[in-house]
């Protein structure tokens, strides 16, 4: 079988890629070791950039219909008897344009809604059930049942995850980081006013929950490492109480959950792949960077890893420059952005991991300096949004600790747009051409 691009992994991230491509009339093998849908749960917060690349992608529509918005982001302190302690919030709203909202929606759905485009293309080839054993020049091997065939391509892309085969491949090694926490999580019904995602944390808690269509919620509960199984073998009484003690306005929903079978485990690591890119081969995704799973971050890279490496393709085709050397410009794109992120979603990781009431209060504080300073709060969701990247400065960091006083002069609606990545951040061999 000849193809001009293979794909290995068929999660979001290799499924937007594919539709990109296909949509541009170059034709795509994809292979996916799962056979069909899976009940793990997986990322499921869409950030604001990625819902650009979706409308580009002519899904948004779709997307919206099926995922429940999310504009603000409750962040409620609890003091040692868990009453509310201080309160603040992340506001999308502050984003100009028609991108300034987050949504939830149920990972599998939203697998559906790209895998189904991309196959109204009959130069997409999806096989599941499959998976690549290797990569040797421009042929890669893959095992599908007991049967195995080959896949001669141009270019391979590694979308297949943290156990990734192309990055194998291309020689590439990461070294995990780990943290001193996992965390439990499960989706459950929630009361149909509950349509703000909430995180309520207290000086050695943690529990965030995200409001999903169909009146249901996705929970992330923080628990030290290890102690999943100590936890598992109480009552589920004792799960529910750990839950209503911090948001009491689900009693009576989470509840619903009646035994641990659907409750699952997951575990943050962090790393950073040294280089994205080696001859023929590239990686997207958590086969590039693993990211401490804050705001949906390891998804929505992927997605933006995509797009941007799906464009390059796309010009390349078009303009029949299959120089290899092009796809550097796709790691001189994403890797900068991507190591920012990952950084400030470790910062936040270490801001809700030591259970000492100092961190607490710094953490509080922090938050509440940052909803009460215009330019502090904008950069938070712009960072977060994906839509842009606006590092804080030194003077931020002395507002954050409480040694200046915080500003209070709204950021034009002007100064806000020059901060948005434009096509030619996104795209810049389009301006400089291509080799």
């Amino acid at each position: 079988m000849k193809t001009d691009v293979f794909i290995t992994g068929g999660g979001i991230g290799g499924l937007t890629l594919a539709l990109k491509l296909v949509k541009a009339g170059i034709d795509v093998v994809m292979v996916e070791k799962l056979p069909g849908k899976q009940p793990v749960y997986k990322g499921e917060l869409l950030q604001p950039k990625s819902m650009q690349i979706f409308d580009g992608l002519q899904v948004f529509e779709e997307i919206t219909s099926q995922g429940q918005i999310i504009e603000v982001l409750d962040l409620i302190e609890l003091s040692k008897t868990l009453k509310v302690k201080d309160q603040s919030f992340m506001d999308y709203t502050v984003i100009p344009g028609k991108y300034n909202a987050a949504y939830m929606i149920h990972h599998e759905v939203l697998k559906g809604i790209i895998r189904t485009k991309a196959e109204s293309y009959s130069n997409f080839h999806y096989f599941s059930g499959s998976s690549c054993k290797s990569i040797d020049g421009k042929v890669a091997t893959v095992q599908k049942g007991k049967e195995q065939f080959d896949v001669e391509a141009s270019f391979f892309i590694g979308a297949e995850g943290r156990a990734s085969v192309t990055r194998q491949a291309m020689g590439i090694k990461v070294e995990p980081i780990k943290y001193n926490h996992h965390f439990i999580t499960v989706t459950f019904p929630r009361p149909t006013n509950f349509v703000g995602g909430q995180i309520f944390s207290s000086y050695n808690r943690f529990l965030g929950l995200f409001p999903l269509p169909n009146d249901e919620v996705r929970s992330v509960y923080l628990i030290p490492a290890g102690d999943y199984k100590k936890i598992k073998e109480k009552s589920i009484d004792h799960f529910h109480k750990l839950y209503t003690e911090l948001a009491p306005a689900i009693d009576g929903y989470v509840q619903k959950l009646v035994d641990w079978s659907k409750i699952q485990l997951m575990i943050p690591i962090m790393y950073h792949a040294d280089t994205y890119v080696s001859g023929n081969m590239a990686i997207i995704g958590d086969a590039a960077h693993a990211v401490h799973p804050m705001a949906g971050e390891g998804m929505n890279m992927a997605i933006q890893d995509a797009d941007i490496l799906g464009e390059l393709l796309v010009d390349m085709y078009k303009q029949q420059k299959l120089n290899l050397e092009n796809l550097n410009q796709y790691e001189a794109v994403r890797k900068e952005r991507a190591d920012y992120l990952i950084q400030l979603s470790h910062l936040s990781a270490l801001a809700y991991s030591f259970p000492f009431q100092p961190v607490s209060w710094l953490r509080s504080k922090t938050f509440e300096r940052m909803e009460e300073d215009p330019v502090l709060h904008f950069k938070q969701m712009l960072n977060v949004s994906g839509l842009g990247m606006w590092k804080e400065s030194v003077r931020d960091r002395f507002i954050q600790g409480g040694m200046m006083p915080t500003r209070k002069k709204e950021l034009p609606k002007e100064q806000k747009e020059m901060k948005l990545f434009t096509a030619e951040d996104d795209y810049p061999w389009k301006w400089r051409g291509l080799r």
